[in-house]
């Protein structure tokens, strides 16, 4: 399986930052050339596989090895756009690196064997750069430019191609390995065990298992955070001139965005694995969202699930960090889970209050917990989900996940209830608890 190595770079000197920009620049600038010609030929009905020589242009500056690294990945991206394309409405072509009236953005591809990390004590990176700008900055015939390393290989395996990449809101240069490591990193202890994950915006995550464990990601501070920006964006869109759709600034807080978004959902899903790991879940069901999504469509469920949330990309990053644990995940329909009571198996006259879930047969509980319950005595069959422990409920930080301690005296009625049950593993009612 293919995994990432993530790095921090610096050039040892000022001169060795020009001769990296001026790298990176060349690149963006290949690919904004390259890009235009085949969109000008795809809006024209013609073929966009027949281009100019782009590699020798710029193998001065870049190399013959970086820049036909830099042609092979747009020819990638259109490969990857068409064959969307066949599948979906409305996609769009591969779009530009920036420009040269608001920048360009700064990034380049180094082929796998063209690059040289070593780490440890004095780790750092050796790239190579076209004869042109050798020349320019005195470095010899068969010199690299050799770059400063900060950050621990979490990977190891075949290397894959580098990409380098400038980061202007964070005034930061990373790079990025991919590496072929084996298919689960672990020897898994894994049982028989299953989980359900009910998956929204309020709270994230709301995850109960067979072994009685119940987990929720509370999300709104996280939703409200995402929305600031968002409106921070429209009133800056709203002050554009005529002509103009976006500004660097503007760009800086999509960017600033989408960051902190995937980082909170790289580490939920991190740890919620090893969590479930140490239970010895083998199997996790996701609810299915298409069917919600078209049948109770609105701004606030697409900003949520499909903006923020990203539900899509986030069932791709739990299925690639549940593969490294030997943990298989399973999409399935959660129709009806949402409104049908654990306990007594209520459908209709049950009702949902915010967080709160309520059946006549006096059921009352966390309604995500509940569903993720239901959904997972759906899917798991016998043996039924047995005693609920009380949920570990976690809040981000803007760093990890952290449990909220728990307070006898802060404990709502609703949790009171949530966390009782009877002899044989069914939620006691109020009534008889």
């Amino acid at each position: 399986m293919r995994r990432t190595n993530t790095f921090v770079v610096r050039p040892l000197s000022d001169d060795d930052e020009r001769i990296l920009r001026d790298l990176l620049d060349a690149s963006a600038s290949l690919w904004n050339e390259l890009n235009h010609e085949r969109r000008q030929q795809f809006f024209d009905g013609e073929s966009v596989w027949d281009t100019a020589d782009y590699r020798k242009q710029y193998v001065g500056v870049l190399g013959s090895a970086t820049a036909q690294q830099v042609i092979r990945k747009n020819k990638s991206a259109w490969q990857s756009f068409f064959a969307a394309s066949e599948n979906a409405e409305n996609t769009a072509p591969p779009g530009y690196w920036g420009n040269e009236e608001e920048g360009r953005e700064l990034r380049t591809f180094i082929r796998n064997d063209s690059y040289t990390p070593e780490t440890g004590e004095r780790s750092r990176l050796e790239i190579p750069v076209g004869q042109d700008l050798k020349d320019e900055h005195g470095l010899g015939y068969h010199d690299r430019l050799r770059l400063e390393v900060r950050g621990t290989p979490k990977w190891e395996g075949e290397q894959g191609r580098l990409e380098i990449q400038y980061d202007e809101t964070d005034d930061t240069l990373r790079a990025f390995q991919p590496v072929t490591v084996p298919n689960s990193r672990q020897d898994s202890p894994l049982t028989s065990h299953e989980a359900a994950l009910d998956v929204g915006a309020n709270n994230l995550v709301a995850c109960t298992t067979t072994t009685g464990q119940q987990y929720l990601y509370e999300g709104r501070d996280l939703f409200d955070r995402f929305r600031e920006t968002t409106e921070e964006i429209a009133r800056l869109q709203s002050k554009l001139r005529d002509g103009r759709y976006s500004s660097q600034r503007i760009r800086r807080l999509y960017r600033k965005r989408t960051r902190r978004r995937d980082h909170a959902q790289d580490a939920l899903v991190r740890d919620l694995m090893e969590r479930l790991y140490a239970e010895g879940v083998a199997t996790v069901y996701v609810g299915d969202l298409t069917d919600v999504l078209l049948t109770h469509w609105c701004a606030e469920v697409n900003a949520k699930t499909n903006q923020f949330w990203a539900f899509r990309a986030f069932i791709d990053r739990l299925g690639c960090t549940a593969e490294e644990y030997g943990i298989s995940v399973e999409v399935r329909s959660e129709a009806n889970t949402t409104q049908t009571c654990p306990v007594c198996g209520e459908q209709d006259d049950t009702d949902r209050d915010g967080d709160v879930f309520r059946c006549p047969c006096g059921h009352e509980a966390h309604a995500d917990l509940c569903a993720s319950r239901t959904f997972l005595e759906q899917q798991a069959g016998e043996p039924e989900v047995g005693s609920m422990a009380r949920p570990v409920r976690l809040t981000w930080d803007d760093h990890r996940w952290s449990e909220l301690p728990y307070s006898p005296e802060s404990e709502s009625p609703n949790e009171k209830r949530t966390n009782r049950s009877t002899g044989d593993g069914k939620l006691a009612s109020v009534g008889t608890a």
